[in-house]
């Protein structure tokens, strides 16, 4: 227990709270959310480059969740069926390589189909083979 010289000397630091970092999902593992805009990210205009050293064409989506926030989210895997006006769950999880992304597209759900012909690594939304 510290004296109250050493506490005058050196006060007790306030817990600092832990900070939200996916504010748009107001405190809900998934939310629902409608396409707005779909883009590939690459060099072009209107787009997010990935970081150095990392490059390559990243698809990401513009969604209005239903909390009413609008949002970048990251559509995982490889092609995707996703359209203007598709319904989506988006999941927390920052993309490291694109400044700004916070957000992923759960693939397998609403209007997002899983990645074909994945037999691995299948949290990208495909269905376990049936063994024969």
């Amino acid at each position: 227990m510290p004296t109250v010289k050493q506490l005058i000397r050196k006060a007790r630091q306030p817990v600092l709270r832990k900070v939200n970092k996916t504010r748009a999902l107001r405190g809900c593992p998934q939310r629902r959310g409608i396409c707005i805009r779909l883009y590939v990210l690459s060099v072009n205009f209107s787009t997010i480059n990935p970081k150095k050293p990392n490059s390559g064409l990243r698809k990401v989506a513009r969604v209005r969740l239903t909390s009413g926030f609008e949002i970048t989210a990251f559509i995982p895997g490889i092609g995707h069926n996703s359209q203007q006006h598709s319904a989506v769950l988006v999941r927390g999880g920052r993309v490291h390589d694109l400044p700004g992304v916070r957000y992923r597209i759960v693939r397998g759900t609403l209007d997002a189909v899983g990645v074909k012909d994945r037999q691995q690594g299948r949290s990208y939304g495909v269905k376990k083979k049936k063994p024969k």
